[in-house]
């Protein structure tokens, strides 16, 4: 079948539409050749029924003349008794010899009409035999099927030359009907080829304005490549700004390294590994961090790993679990549990998050943070509160994305590495719950203090109905 795929999309379109067509007309010219026939015999058996009736009508009324007058399309005509004995014949007919056999006697005086040579009646042609009762006898009409052949054969001849022409012409119409066709397809492909040939898919397939399939995928290619070009950029966003977080760690070990090598034993290497031990721990967290979001790019592969590790997890047990851990933190963190709540979930993940969150609300507070379980509207909810500075609103929903830090959280050795929320926003939607910042209410129950507007992190998660 390699001919096949060498005749390329158009070629086969237009094989297969000249096939079709090919088909169609052939079946079309066999039905017209038959219908015509079947038109033609029809048209004979009636006018050789009528010669007959009219012979048997006289032979009844007992004028029939000797010889018996034929029309015009008439060959010949006997008329026989039971015996098969010729009674009377048209001019010119065998007088002995009926133009049927006896057997094709028995059958014709029932109804059935026959096709013989020409020979049983002295002539060329094919005849086309019916018979008629006359009372006691039978009335045999002979009529020349010369002209029914003629025509048929004259229609099939025509129908013969001119059908491979036709096929031709009609050929010729699909390749160029199929090519006006592809042309959108066309367009697409140059407009492909010249995306990958820039290497860049900001580039736009040109879209027929048809409203046809070819339209509709042009649409749909254009949005693949601009959800292509986002990730692209994304991807350069996230090489860069990883790059660079990892710069700064190393340039600060491979700085430290380099100094106590010249001060040789007049370097103070217990100081000189402790500030080596942060700087390898914050790089440690970072490539942590970095490695985590690369895996919770794929959706699918972090959904499925997220249902592997999925259980039962009691928010309340995780919350205060946590919390615990900051025990020697620079401000107290409180917990309060106003309602139970489980959630279906990866307890290391969600375990991450209630960290991140406190990591962050810790760096920023000025007096106290506060974590919180509670169910509202069917949904568990985490609250983490403090009372520092807050964001403003219009970058609440900006310090989600990758290596974003604001001017007061610039400095690397009091603020994280612009992960931690991003972390928590990846996490949550692979839980298939929300997170959302807004102003904390520290100045009621939640938090004391006489902090600045402080900041409120919400996490809502699907709720499971209570065991037992």
């Amino acid at each position: 079948m390699r001919w096949w795929s060498r005749l390329g999309l158009r070629g086969r379109l237009t094989l297969i539409a000249v096939a079709g067509l090919a088909i169609g007309l052939t079946l079309g010219g066999a039905l017209l050749v038959f219908a015509l026939q079947a038109t033609l015999s029809r048209a004979l058996d009636n006018s050789a029924l009528d010669s007959g009736r009219q012979v048997a009508a006289l032979a009844r009324a007992g004028k029939l003349p000797d010889p018996i007058p034929a029309g015009e399309r008439v060959a010949t005509i006997q008329v026989v008794d039971r015996a098969d004995r010729i009674v009377a014949t048209s001019a010119g007919a065998d007088r002995l010899v009926p133009v049927l056999h006896a057997d094709e006697l028995r059958d014709a005086r029932a109804g059935k009409r026959f096709d013989v040579p020409g020979d049983r009646a002295g002539l060329a042609t094919p005849l086309r035999v019916v018979a008629v009762p006359a009372g006691a006898d039978t009335v045999l009409v002979a009529v020349s099927r010369s002209e029914l052949a003629q025509s048929v054969g004259l229609v099939r001849n025509v129908l013969l030359v001119a059908f491979p022409a036709l096929v031709a012409v009609l050929g010729l119409v699909a390749w160029r009907a199929v090519g006006w066709t592809l042309r959108p397809v066309e367009a697409l492909r140059r407009g492909a080829e010249e995306i990958a040939s820039a290497g860049s898919p900001a580039n736009r397939l040109p879209a027929p304005e048809t409203g046809d399939e070819v339209a509709r995928l042009a649409t749909t290619l254009n949005g693949m490549l601009t959800r292509l070009s986002a990730s692209q950029d994304r991807q350069r966003a996230f090489v860069a700004d990883a790059a660079h977080e990892l710069r700064s760690p190393v340039a600060s070990i491979r700085t430290q390294l380099e100094v106590a090598q010249r001060l040789g034993d007049r370097a103070e290497w217990p100081e000189v590994v402790r500030d080596l031990l942060v700087d390898t721990e914050r790089l440690s967290r970072l490539t942590e961090d970095l490695l985590l979001l690369a895996r919770s790019a794929d959706s699918d592969e972090a959904a499925a790993r997220m249902a592997r590790r999925a259980e039962r997890v009691d928010l309340a047990a995780l919350v205060t679990d946590v919390a615990d851990r900051y025990d020697t933190a620079r401000v107290p963190v409180t917990t309060r549990i106003d309602a139970p709540a489980e959630v279906h979930g990866d307890p290391t993940a969600l375990a991450r998050v209630v960290g991140n969150l406190l990591d962050n609300a810790v760096r920023h507070a000025e007096t106290q943070v506060v974590a919180a379980v509670s169910v509202v509207a069917g949904e568990a909810v985490v609250v983490v509160d403090d009372d520092g500075p807050g964001i403003p609103p219009a970058d609440r929903d900006r310090v989600f994305d990758r290596f974003t830090r604001l001017d007061d959280g610039r400095a690397r050795d009091e603020g994280g590495s612009g992960l931690g929320l991003a972390i928590v926003a990846e996490l949550v939607a692979a839980h298939h719950g929300t997170v959302t910042l807004t102003i904390a209410h520290h100045r009621d129950r939640n938090v004391g203090g006489p902090g600045g507007p402080g900041l409120r992190a919400e996490i809502r998660l699907p709720l499971l109905a209570p065991t037992g």
